[in-house]
């Protein structure tokens, strides 16, 4: 859902602060041409995350929910060539986008995109005691926020920065008599 309001402030930043970005419109526009979800970060979310992951000096970071790749170029392009983000991505053929918009970009080498459940992919780094991420940002399926939250806190370091996207929920997070899953995953977290 999207509130006309939230939009056109985003739409005032990117126009007063951000300008265009041509790569990301592209990216935009292989997401759609492959029939992908329109739910990627807007523009000014994404500038957020790449500065947010900047200003902790992020040198590993993780991204749960992949998609096709628009918010992992934003994360990516906040390291220095030698960091690294890990992005995990349930559906293979939206990863296949993702890589391809991540190389367009000039970012694809710092990115390594591991494909399968989710929960899945956290428990096996947990078990392998994966190297600490100092910049966590979760937007995927709102039912596993609180398995989310739970791995991530495992994955990283004291200071690292976790950040969860659509928490708001369309307002649905305060009303009491929401039945919807993915509100009461909001809510645990």
């Amino acid at each position: 859902m999207s509130d006309p309001a939230w939009s056109a402030v985003d739409d005032y930043i990117v126009d007063k602060l951000i300008g265009e970005d041509a790569t990301l419109e592209t990216a935009l526009a292989n997401n759609r041409r492959a029939g992908l979800p329109p739910i990627d970060v807007s523009l000014a979310q994404g500038k957020m995350l790449q500065l947010l992951a900047r200003g902790v000096g992020a040198k590993r970071i993780l991204e749960i929910g992949t998609l096709g790749g628009y918010s992992s170029i934003c994360l990516a392009r906040a390291l220095d060539e030698d960091g690294v983000l890990v992005t995990l991505e349930l559906e293979g053929d939206y990863a296949a986008v993702a890589r391809g918009n991540l190389d367009h970009a000039g970012v694809g080498h710092r990115v390594d995109i591991r494909v399968g459940p989710a929960c899945d992919t956290l428990a096996g780094m947990c078990a392998e005691a994966e190297t600490a991420f100092d910049f966590v940002f979760i937007d995927a399926d709102k039912d596993n926020y609180p398995a989310y939250l739970d791995y991530a806190i495992r994955l990283s370091r004291p200071g690292t920065m976790l950040i969860f996207d659509n928490v708001v929920r369309a307002g649905e997070v305060i009303d009491p008599r929401s039945g919807d899953p993915k509100v009461a995953g909001t809510r645990a977290v």
